[in-house]
């Protein structure tokens, strides 16, 4: 069957000449308007905006990059393969940048030495005004050389270079809003179980744990380390429950304070099959406040949100201040963490 349909071929673009002709100016008074320089009216200068607005008209990116000497793009490098912590910080990194007409581009660079490196040399090449590592955990470096490249580079939630920019969360400082919490609430018998030795965050948070127990006078129980697995959550409530591991007697927790989410569920689904309820008998706070994870828990899941975005967009702010020239002290910057209260940690004695 014949087909009217007109073949698809690329648009000329509209070019600077087209917009001054059609708003009645010389080309020299349309490129200043444009580009906010020039002294005209206010109306003559929207009269050509409207105007190069409406017939589609786009700027030289290339040229423009030329004549400033900035490409207006920055690298984001990441070896965080699903995305869980690298997509909120490149959220916030674009909120503060999308204003100031810079674009970011995301690479994983997975654990891959040769790929990290070919990513920044593809940066560079492409004259990226700034680089911003990201990964899935804070002490451990991206598998690639990012010192003396030439161009500002910031680091956030990973491993920075010595004498570098870095942004992380307050991990003990999460905890304790967690713990805290519990402790208003009227929880007494608060267990603590979290992720691998082999994570600084794990220790940080567990020592904050112990910390705002004693403080409070409150039996202080050994905390259960295993993987980051609803699993382990799992595993962990028959720990709980048919051991002793308080220090002041065998008396079992009425509140769980998890190093994720996903050991929150699990605990979560192990206090329920016990025949417990969640948050009458046991309260459960879990840490990171991984939406999807969190709100399909029943009941939805009291969270540590570590304002990921947050922490992107003062890495994007700090960068562009880089960029333009300004000074900025080398050092690990700590984003305080929020609590997200839904419905697992219970409510105050009096309602």
């Amino acid at each position: 069957m014949a087909s009217n349909a007109q073949p698809v071929s690329a648009k000329t673009p509209v070019t600077l000449r087209e917009v001054a002709a059609s708003a009645g100016v010389s080309v020299a008074t349309a490129s200043k308007a444009l580009n906010g320089q020039g002294r005209m009216t206010a109306e003559t200068r929207e009269r050509i905006r409207e105007t190069a607005q409406r017939l589609g008209f786009r700027p030289n990116s290339l040229a423009q990059s030329l004549l400033r000497r900035r490409s207006f793009t920055v690298g984001l490098l990441t070896n965080d393969t699903y995305g869980r912590f690298s997509l909120p910080v490149m959220s916030g990194i674009s909120d503060a940048l999308v204003d100031k007409g810079v674009s970011v581009f995301l690479c994983n660079v997975e654990d891959d030495k040769r790929l990290g490196q070919l990513h920044v040399d593809a940066m560079l090449d492409k004259r990226v005004d700034g680089i911003i590592a990201t990964g899935k955990r804070i002490d451990r470096h991206l598998p690639v050389d990012l010192s003396n490249l030439g161009v500002p580079t910031i680091y956030a939630f990973t491993q920075p270079d010595p004498g570098a920019i870095a942004f992380v969360s307050d991990d003990a400082g999460g905890a304790r809003l967690a713990v805290e919490h519990f402790c208003r609430l009227g929880r007494r018998r608060i267990a603590h179980v979290t992720g691998p030795a082999s994570f600084a965050v794990v220790h940080a948070r567990a020592q904050a744990y112990r910390d705002v127990l004693t403080e409070k006078g409150l039996p202080v129980m050994e905390p259960l380390l295993g993987s980051w697995s609803e699993a382990w959550g799992h595993e962990a409530v028959k720990k709980l429950f048919d051991g002793k591991l308080s220090k002041s007697g065998d008396e079992k927790p009425d509140a769980v304070f998890c190093g994720n989410d996903q050991i929150a569920r699990g605990v979560i689904d192990a206090l329920r099959e016990r025949g417990l309820g969640v948050p009458d008998d046991v309260g459960v706070i879990g840490f990171d406040n991984w939406q999807i994870v969190a709100e399909a828990t029943r009941p939805p899941l009291t969270s540590v949100d570590m304002n990921l975005a947050a922490l992107g967009r003062e890495a994007g702010l700090t960068l562009l201040s880089l960029v333009g020239g300004e000074p900025a002290e080398p050092g690990i910057r700590k984003l305080p963490c929020r609590l997200v209260v839904r419905q697992s940690c219970g409510r105050l004695p009096d309602g």
